[in-house]
């Protein structure tokens, strides 16, 4: 009896489960508590050691920044004066050809349509065409021949106000024997391609219309006001026509088409069908020689701009000062760094 008192004496009591998983918790939520410690306090190093580095290398920060502030504007300086001329426009397709129509087209257009005749009433639909072809590749390419553009639009490099001259590049263009001179690598020549033409002239276009309103907005962008407002007056005359004889040739095929089938046709009621047909493609064939704004009709005439709308030169300086800014920050840390 006395000695199993004893053994039972001599042996350790035993931890209750949940005593021990507190303890095992408590343990574990010391632990984080230092490394959240040791984390936060070697973060405070390293800001107040990176602070002293920048504080270290702060004449070369100020040095490289006003580096740049002063290259940017050099920079900003040297950028020509870039003046938009723009104009507002409202379809003006609408308005021929849809008025009593509607009823005809509605009846007919499946007939018309298998000819291949257009019963108008699309104004809409040519609207956007319209925006379409002034913005590709063959009617600007026609347009620049048209007018004689490619000098100053591809030599051009700047605008002299006082005489109202536009400064021809003469690296580019050489304008006493009236030859391109410039140097390129083939398989360019000399003289500009029209794509490189076209390229060009894309890049100073601007065409956009509002989807709510419908309204219209043709800008072109160049050195010389003057010539932004020509170029831009001669766009839309030129859409406006390219549009007028496209519609005058698909009338007068129409027309003829609808005038020989006339003879072979026996049914009294299919001639009162067609002779209407024939009567509203004449209708629209008027329309065409009567309207000069036959397309797209100004809200907004283009004007001369008087006021620049780029180089933003302030923004150039200040975005140039910001990256030496940065730039010299990170040369002083690498160094500091690479040093230590």
């Amino acid at each position: 009896m006395s000695k199993s008192v004893e053994s039972s004496a001599e042996q350790p009591q035993a931890i209750p489960n949940n005593v021990s998983a507190q303890l095992l918790q408590q343990q574990l939520l010391q632990q984080q508590l230092l490394i959240q410690n040791n984390q936060s306090q070697d973060e405070e190093i390293d800001l107040a050691e990176l602070w002293r580095a920048i504080w270290a290398g702060k004449f070369t920060i100020i040095i490289i920044s006003m580096i740049f502030a002063i290259a940017s504007v050099f920079f900003a300086l040297s950028k020509p004066n870039i003046y938009k001329a723009s104009a507002i426009l409202a379809p003006a397709s609408s308005e021929g050809g849809a008025g009593g129509f509607g009823a005809l087209a509605g009846q007919f257009g499946g007939l018309a349509s298998m000819a291949g005749i257009n019963l108008g009433g699309g104004g809409g639909d040519k609207t956007a065409l319209a925006l379409e072809v002034i913005k590709s590749r063959s009617f600007i390419e026609n347009f620049i021949t048209k007018h004689d553009l490619l000098v100053p639009l591809m030599a051009s490099k700047n605008w002299d106000i006082t005489s109202n001259i536009l400064i021809v590049n003469e690296e580019l263009y050489d304008k006493t024997n009236k030859k391109w001179i410039r140097e390129v690598k083939a398989p360019k020549k000399a003289e500009p391609s029209s794509w490189e033409a076209y390229k060009e002239f894309s890049d100073i276009l601007t065409v956009s219309q509002d989807k709510k309103t419908s309204m219209v907005n043709i800008s072109v962008e160049f050195f010389s006001p003057p010539i932004a407002k020509q170029w831009l007056t001669w766009l839309i005359e030129d859409i406006n026509e390219f549009m007028r004889e496209q519609d005058q040739i698909e009338a007068k095929a129409s027309i003829d088409y609808l005038t020989e089938q006339l003879v072979n046709i026996k049914v009294s009621t299919m001639e009162t069908v067609f002779y209407q047909l024939i009567e509203e493609q004449t209708k629209n064939m008027m329309l065409t020689k009567v309207k000069n704004e036959y397309v797209l009709k100004t809200i907004d005439a283009a004007q001369v701009p008087d006021t620049k709308a780029k180089p933003k030169r302030a923004l150039i300086v200040v975005l140039g000062t910001i990256l030496g800014g940065i730039l010299s920050i990170l040369i002083v840390l690498t160094r500091y760094y690479t040093k230590k």
